[in-house]
């Protein structure tokens, strides 16, 4: 009896401890099933958060290639505008030279506009005097006097100034010159003495002293260049020149066209006009 009931309180106790201990065993496992499935939420929200944070990584990367590109833009822009704003800063240092090259030349231009109406304007004045001076002379047609574009002109009939087949001036040669000196000695223009003869050949005992046309009218020529600086007019002004036959102002076909052709030309040039030609 105490056996059997022996055996049957171990058998109970056995039964309670093996009933304890599976209810700790289950009590674990559902401890760990909970925590299992909260790492498994707490994973699949790292996930998300992993797949967000890569789908921001990848816009920011965009986002940078982007910056760097338009970065990249900007820095070749900004250079192209500095070599523009280079090429523009040249030009208007250009243009500033230029414009000052030319206010100088307009500044030079109007000096030398004012020095030239001075000139007309005195060579107006010389004009004026010598018709003056020369009234009679021009009157009666033996002396011619011109302005021309630049400078003055007298022609002078030889027969005025030279006796018949002759290079000697006379009374009256000399007398006319004389006028004439006296209004060329205060200019500064240049003196061009041309004798111009017609086309007959010198003849007699004119021929053994001066040869040809060409001998005749450059000693007449010489003959008033060489008055005009004994009445006071600088010799380095002057110029004797020779046209001979060929500067006809009139065909030679008659004897008055002859006479008219037979003459000492005076020709007041400035100093800064080129000498003409005989065309002129």
């Amino acid at each position: 009896m105490n056996r059997i009931g022996s055996t049957t309180g171990v058998g109970l106790l056995a039964a309670l401890l093996l009933t304890a201990a599976g209810c700790v065993t289950r009590t674990a496992y559902d401890r760990l099933d909970d925590r299992f499935e909260k790492l498994e939420r707490e994973r699949a929200a790292l996930e998300s958060q992993v797949d967000r944070l890569t789908i921001e990584r990848s816009s920011l990367e965009a986002q940078y290639v982007e910056a760097q590109e338009s970065y990249e833009d900007e820095r070749l822009a900004r250079e192209a505008l500095a070599g523009n704003l280079a090429q523009v800063e040249r030009k208007a240092s250009e243009l500033d030279q230029n414009l000052d090259a030319e206010r100088l030349a307009r500044m030079e231009a109007a000096a030398a506009l004012a020095k030239r109406e001075a000139e007309l304007a005195k060579m107006q004045s010389t004009y004026d005097e010598l018709v003056s001076d020369l009234e009679s002379e021009v009157s009666a047609g033996q002396i011619e006097i011109q302005r021309l574009r630049e400078g003055l002109r007298l022609n002078v009939s030889d027969e005025v100034l030279f006796a018949s087949g002759s290079a000697e001036l006379d009374a009256k040669g000399e007398e006319v010159l004389v006028k004439v000196a006296a209004q060329l000695v205060p200019l500064q223009d240049a003196i061009h003495v041309r004798g111009h003869t017609d086309d007959r050949k010198i003849g007699g005992a004119l021929a053994e002293r001066y040869p040809t046309n060409w001998e005749l009218a450059a000693a007449r020529a010489a003959r008033v260049v060489r008055l005009l600086e004994r009445r006071g007019v600088s010799p380095k002004r002057l110029s004797a020149i020779s046209l001979g036959p060929n500067d006809p102002v009139a065909p030679n076909d008659s004897a008055e066209n002859r006479a008219r052709n037979r003459r000492i030309e005076i020709l007041l040039i400035p100093k800064s006009v080129k000498a003409p030609g005989p065309e002129a």
